[in-house]
């Protein structure tokens, strides 16, 4: 018999965690103090698996024993049984401390406590257990059970047996696990900022429009979407504070400098998609627009994002966050990108972003563009990530 996984919080993320373990074998109990979440939990899921039945994704068989597999519970107590506890709730420290304290005296001493959080640390979360080193980030991406990244972050704290025990599990439910150092934003959140960031700054510059911007990115990179539709659908409310959060516990860093524009339409309400109007106006009658379909100037916009991007994945190699593999599946996995940043920036030439890199610092004498060290270091000894 599988174990049993409880999820603390039956929103989106805690309830696609939950089909994800069910439809893996697990007994799952998933809890939410607020009876109402559970209910829409439990209504959403019936609407999913209809939909996977009527495209003959899975059997009645199959529905039955997922549909079955999950405990719909209000209170932690129901979590007594479980060999794993992932808490999918609010991103707020103080909150998730006061869950984890109450917990461990809850479940059984080798019951593995995981957090799914985006972007708090995991060591500090951990630091309320009287047993820390059971504490582990398991952070999903959504929707849980169509991405198949799962950044796997171990505390200071944690043991090696939880996290192999985790690695294995995650991967026995057909994600892809990567791990990585507990430093803010992990992999994904890290990486990705100049993507937004720097589309924000050309826009500031006047180089070109958002359209513009989004169509160099698509047609010419071959991104799925460009930064602006990204972010609109993410919401810029949510984006902006990511963003925000990294800056400052990267000791503001100007690397990850926030967008003035972005806080603008954010204090505005231009949220994107969920209120309607964001860097695009997204009601009936509106007019869609239309980018500039220069290709020189797409590609100097295409250049100047992925020089950056790809510094930043360097970064995360220099100071061990992950593996050259591990960085680039995660932003395959993880975000959809047309391919890993460090196999792309070989194809490019490592020299060749360097010179980018180089010509925007002297450009803009910011720290903001300053060259990793390991890039330099590569170019010297004329170095590639990837075997020739």
């Amino acid at each position: 018999m599988k174990e049993v996984i409880g999820i603390i919080g039956a929103g989106t993320m805690g309830a696609g965690i939950a089909q994800v373990a069910a439809q893996a074998g697990h007994q799952v109990i998933l809890v939410d103090q607020n009876q109402a979440q559970l209910d829409l939990a439990k209504a959403n899921l019936e609407i999913i698996l209809n939909k996977l039945l009527s495209k003959e994704k899975i059997t009645s068989d199959q529905k039955s024993s997922i549909s079955s597999a999950i405990q719909y519970e209000i209170n932690n107590t129901s979590l007594a049984s479980c060999s794993l506890v992932i808490e999918a709730i609010v991103e707020n420290l103080t909150i998730k401390h006061s869950v984890f304290s109450a917990l461990q005296e809850i479940v059984s001493d080798t019951c593995i406590l995981a957090t799914n959080t985006s972007s708090l640390s995991i060591a500090s979360i951990g630091s309320v257990l009287k047993n820390p080193s059971r504490i582990i980030g398991i952070h999903f991406f959504n929707p849980a059970p169509l991405m198949p990244l799962v950044e796997i972050i171990p505390a200071v704290q944690t043991s090696q047996k939880v996290i192999d025990n985790v690695m294995t599990l995650i991967g026995a439910w057909g994600k892809t696990a990567v791990l990585c150092k507990d430093t803010p934003g992990f992999i994904v959140n890290r990486v990705a900022r100049p993507f937004y960031g720097e589309a924000l700054r050309i826009f500031e510059e006047g180089i070109a429009d958002f359209a513009t911007i989004d169509w160099a990115m698509t047609t010419l990179g071959g991104f799925k979407m460009g930064p602006f539709t990204l972010m609109d659908y993410i919401g810029n409310d949510i984006n902006y504070t990511v963003t925000e959060s990294v800056f400052e516990a990267f000791y503001y860093d100007p690397r990850f400098k926030p967008s003035l524009t972005q806080m603008r339409y954010k204090e505005a309400g231009y949220l994107g998609r969920k209120s309607g109007k964001g860097f695009y106006d997204y009601s009936e009658n509106a007019a869609p627009t239309k980018a500039k379909e220069d290709i020189d100037l797409g590609q100097e916009i295409l250049d100047r994002i992925l020089a950056l991007l790809i510094n930043e994945a360097v970064d995360a190699v220099f100071m061990q966050v992950s593996s050259v593999e591990g960085v680039d599946l995660a932003m395959t996995k993880g975000v959809n990108y047309p391919k890993g940043l460090l196999k792309w920036a070989d194809e490019i030439g490592l020299n060749e972003i360097l010179l980018r890199l180089e010509d925007l610092q002297l450009t803009y004498g910011e720290d903001r563009y300053r060259p990793n060290p390991l890039l330099r270091k590569m170019v010297k000894e004329n170095l590639n990530f990837y075997p020739k």
